[in-house]
């Protein structure tokens, strides 16, 4: 099995796709570090100037009507109308600060991690689409037929080629996950802030991400043996994305809990949040609706995902050892 293992892993290295889908990574790699330090940039002198001049616009404009425009909207203020609200809340006026206005400072510890999802989505994708194409240019070339003839037993083929799938990405997840979290804390400690930030949280963040390329990678990699053509997985995924995720997650919002993204979000992020539209009819005849904000939680996330990648591994398993290979 471990040498098995190992020839899968020299024959995946050798693939030409699998050298262009490492080269799209490093590139967009690359393009999101170049995004982060360019929105990282400060404001030039004359753009500084023109920031202040607003925010002195302001602090007169409310020195001069704050307390008139917070009696007139107590004055006004419909509790029936309202519901939940506090007029204390809705009818504050702060003062204004010059923090306020202009581009706020580039902090690491918040940007680092929507960088790292983001890194997590476009390392899923890659590690799919090589995964898949990677067992499914064996079925489109009859290779495997080949293959089986010098080693027949066919759950130690499909478990070294699962395995080979995961392990490879592991690597290049981690080298992509420390490029965009080292490339983030340079860009942030030359032109923003680097305090605040918990490294125990942002290694979590990167471990997790490297977990779901290497699940992305076997989920490819059974899902081309099952369909035997990387467009049909390809296919396959764009549909359910759009039909799925896109219009049944929409119109059913209760049903997220129970979505991919979600559950991805959720596991990467170390628990992630949802809205759901609320409607009521008020004893007064009015229709109010509100956006209720639910939790997903990591545990969830994980269970989830630990469970549809152990259900594709044994679907695939029973494919490839019942079906035909030719």
């Amino acid at each position: 099995m471990i040498r098995l293992t190992g020839v899968e892993l020299r024959r995946l290295t050798a693939r030409r796709i699998t050298l262009i889908g490492v080269a799209g990574v490093v590139l967009i790699t690359a393009f999101l570090l170049f995004v982060t330090w360019k929105e990282s940039r400060p404001l030039s002198a004359a753009e500084q100037h023109q920031s202040q001049l607003q925010f002195e616009s302001a602090h007169k404009d409310w020195v001069a009507h704050h307390v008139q425009n917070e009696a007139d909207c107590r004055e006004s203020w419909d509790p029936n109308a309202n519901p939940g609200a506090n007029v204390d809340e809705v009818c504050a006026y702060p003062e204004p600060k010059a923090s306020d206005f202009g581009k706020p400072q580039a902090v690491f510890a918040q940007l680092i991690p929507n960088l790292l999802q983001g890194a997590s989505y476009f390392l899923l994708f890659a590690a799919f689409l090589i995964g898949a194409s990677f067992v499914a240019a064996e079925f489109s070339s009859g290779a495997i037929g080949n293959w089986l003839t010098f080693e027949p037993r066919r759950m130690r083929v499909y478990g070294s080629k699962i395995a080979a799938a995961g392990l490879w990405f592991v690597p290049l997840g981690v080298v992509i996950t420390a490029a965009v979290t080292l490339g983030t804390y340079v860009v942030a400690a030359q032109l923003g802030s680097t305090a605040g930030t918990d490294w125990s949280h942002i290694i979590g963040t990167a471990v997790r991400v490297v977990v779901t390329t290497a699940m992305g990678a076997v989920l490819g990699a059974v899902v081309g043996l099952v369909l035997r053509h990387t467009a049909a997985a390809i296919g396959l995924v764009m549909g359910y994305i759009v039909l799925v995720e896109g219009v049944f997650g929409s119109f059913l919002q209760s049903a997220q809990p129970w979505l991919l993204g979600k559950n991805f979000d959720a596991f990467v992020l170390h628990g992630t949040t949802y809205f759901v539209t609320k409607c009521t009819t008020q004893p007064d005849g009015n229709y109010i609706c509100d956006d209720l904000e639910k939790t997903l939680t990591f545990e969830h996330g994980a269970w989830y995902l630990g469970i549809l990648t152990l259900v594709f591994i044994t679907l695939g398993a029973l494919v490839f050892q019942r079906r035909d290979v030719n």
